[in-house]
């Protein structure tokens, strides 16, 4: 039987400028990416939360739920240097750490001695998940000394109860599930509270008669995997608390899944040409993204959030694996213009997925344009790499 933890630091970005600024302590606190009217609330303090206010919350709102509440505008210089930091504690426990976030990890515990007792016997499940309390509570110690921040911690037998369990006591928390206690604690609540299912998925299961994690662990799987394809099994398998994913280490790498970029614009915009130039700047950021990491894609998605915040993803699976901005460009405003109501948007961005490594995958184009294409675009990477990404830059890109 495994032994997995979750860690979460507690609200982790306003944590960092608390420690920073002591006087912002027991002040509500709102940390963005950009602090305008444009811009969204990326971590709030737990003085700001009874306020209703909540990551991804609009600045303008959250300020007009709480006017006297401070906003910071983000550091990531800082967030990444104290993340690291963390890491490096929590490899004095175990190398099994796997990095989930800035701000999340998973360990594996397994092999982990406990305050130098004796490992309880496997049949007793509830005793060998208990026996990694003390541990924990050492990290929980530890990290505090090393950063001045707190954590949250979930100790479960796989990574998704873990997950689930790290948020039921927060701040400053610790709990412990089994199967039949995580079974116990979420099958009476909402689907909604299940890592993974978000507000459209809720309302498509509700339309099934299912509204609680219980309901959705008892519905056959072959009907949940006829609504909702691959993932009707995986939430089935997410509410019966079935999960056999390692823990990766750190130093094994976690497989790259997708790679994109993402604008909020400065104001609302339905002009076609503008959001058009949007797109061709974005889809040359990921094509010369994937060249460089050495990657290419066989998926292209296009996502676009309109100003009552109404978010919509669509991709397309393409014929064959691509590293060129122009493909990813056509196919993205292939989607946009697909799927957009022509409303005025706020945000736009474009990603890939459907991951393979480029090594040996290139093929020698059989039409002389291609391969001039090809040539152009390796001269424009190395001028960019010896003088900057702003040395060229497309005509359609400029205003």
């Amino acid at each position: 039987m495994r032994v997995v933890m979750h860690i979460d630091m507690d609200a982790f970005f306003a944590s960092v400028e608390e420690k920073m600024n002591p006087g912002l302590k027991g002040r509500p606190l709102c940390v963005g990416g950009e602090i305008t009217r444009r811009g969204v609330v990326s971590s709030a303090n737990y003085a700001a939360r009874p306020f209703g206010i909540k990551a991804g919350m609009p600045i303008a709102e959250a300020r007009r739920l709480c006017p006297h509440a401070v906003f910071v505008e983000g550091d990531p210089q800082k967030y990444v240097h104290l993340s690291l930091q963390i890491l490096d504690t929590l490899k004095s426990f175990t190398p099994a750490v796997e990095p989930f976030s800035i701000d999340e990890a998973f360990l594996d515990l397994t092999q982990v001695p406990y305050a130098g007792k004796p490992r309880p016997e496997e049949r007793d499940l509830a005793a060998v998940v208990d026996s990694a309390i003390p541990v924990a509570r050492a990290i929980q110690r530890a990290v505090m000394r090393r950063t001045g921040l707190c954590a949250t911690i979930g100790i479960a037998p796989n990574k998704y109860i873990a997950k689930m369990a790290s948020g039921v006591q927060k701040p400053r928390g610790l709990t412990v599930l089994t199967v039949e206690r995580y079974r116990a604690t979420f099958w009476p609540r909402g689907v909604e509270e299940l890592w993974g299912v978000g507000e459209k998925t809720r309302e498509a299961l509700a339309a099934l008669g299912i509204r609680t994690a219980g309901q959705l662990a008892k519905f056959p799987r072959e009907l949940l995997t006829y609504h909702f394809g691959l993932n009707g099994d995986h939430m089935r398998s997410a509410a019966l608390g079935e999960d056999d994913s390692p823990v990766v280490p750190y130093y094994e790498g976690v497989p790259v899944k997708s790679m994109g970029h993402e604008v909020t614009l400065p104001e609302d915009v339905c002009d076609r040409d503008a959001i058009g130039s949007q797109l061709l700047r974005l889809s040359d950021m990921v094509g010369r993204r994937l060249r460089q990491d050495g990657y290419l894609c066989r998926i292209v998605a296009v996502k676009f959030r309109d100003a009552r915040f109404r978010t919509t993803i669509r991709q397309r699976a393409l014929p064959s694996l691509i590293d060129g901005e122009h493909a990813i460009y056509k196919t993205a405003s292939a989607l946009l213009d697909g799927n957009w109501d022509g409303k005025p948007l706020r945000l736009i961005g474009v990603s890939v997925s459907g991951l393979a490594a480029a090594a040996g995958l290139h093929q020698r184009s059989l039409f002389e344009e291609d391969e001039h294409r090809r040539k152009m675009v390796a001269v424009v990477d190395s001028l960019r790499d010896r003088f900057g990404d702003g040395a060229l830059v497309k005509a359609g890109v400029l205003p």
